[in-house]
């Protein structure tokens, strides 16, 4: 089964598993688990392979072998990082391999599961990873959702969140402005309506989680 990285509105792509494995009969037997569960997947026999297919669009999670030919499970990991592919990784490693898979988590997978895996437990890690990953689409559409909102932000308004930001009353607000009172809260109720907040608290939530509010504070 193939599945193709694809972005939608309100809806996730469809996960894919990327099973990465350099021994065949774990690829297939991995597969067979898959299809009976009836998850997507794609088989790649080398990392090399996985870097062709994957991307940062992707929904799913990935099965990485610790020891390959060629580039390592550790090398992928890390060539996943640089091109910000942030699909959980689950590594597959033998026992003499074991250390590094907990190296690998402790430098940002998600899991490993030793050779030879039960089928049960490999589903739930696997059904583990999918939910993560769509907990974090989700709430990367929320971000960016947030950032667009933001965006529609006046000058005016934008100065006057900037306050609220920093703990100041309206007063100091409008005499940093040279605007009045009633201004800022007429710019303040503007701006809670576009960026979608019942209040300031939670105006000030929403705010700190977007993209940009580190790079707008400086």
């Amino acid at each position: 089964m193939r599945s193709e990285g694809k972005t939608a509105t309100g809806r996730a792509p469809a996960p894919c598993v990327f099973v990465t494995d350099d021994d065949d009969s774990v690829r297939e037997a991995i597969a067979f688990l898959l299809r009976s569960e009836e998850l997507d997947f794609q088989l790649c026999a080398s990392a090399e392979e996985l870097l062709e297919r994957v991307g940062p669009d992707h929904r799913g999670c990935i099965l990485l072998d610790v020891r390959m030919p060629g580039m390592d499970g550790l090398q992928a990991q890390r060539a996943l990082n640089e091109r910000g592919i942030r699909l959980p990784v689950i590594f597959i490693s033998g026992h003499a391999d074991v250390s590094t898979a907990v190296r690998a988590v402790q430098a940002g997978a998600l899991d490993f599961v030793e050779k030879p895996f039960e089928d049960e437990l490999l589903v739930e890690k696997i059904r583990n990873a999918l939910d993560l990953d769509l907990e974090e689409w989700q709430s990367e559409i929320e971000r960016d959702d947030i950032e667009r909102r933001i965006l529609s932000l006046t000058p005016r308004e934008r100065q006057v969140v900037e306050g609220i930001l920093e703990g100041k009353l309206n007063k100091i607000i409008a005499d940093d402005l040279d605007i009045s009172v009633r201004t800022v809260e007429i710019h303040r109720a503007n701006a809670l309506e576009k960026i979608g907040a019942r209040n300031s608290s939670q105006m000030i939530r929403m705010v700190l989680s977007s993209h940009s509010y580190r790079d707008w504070l400086l």
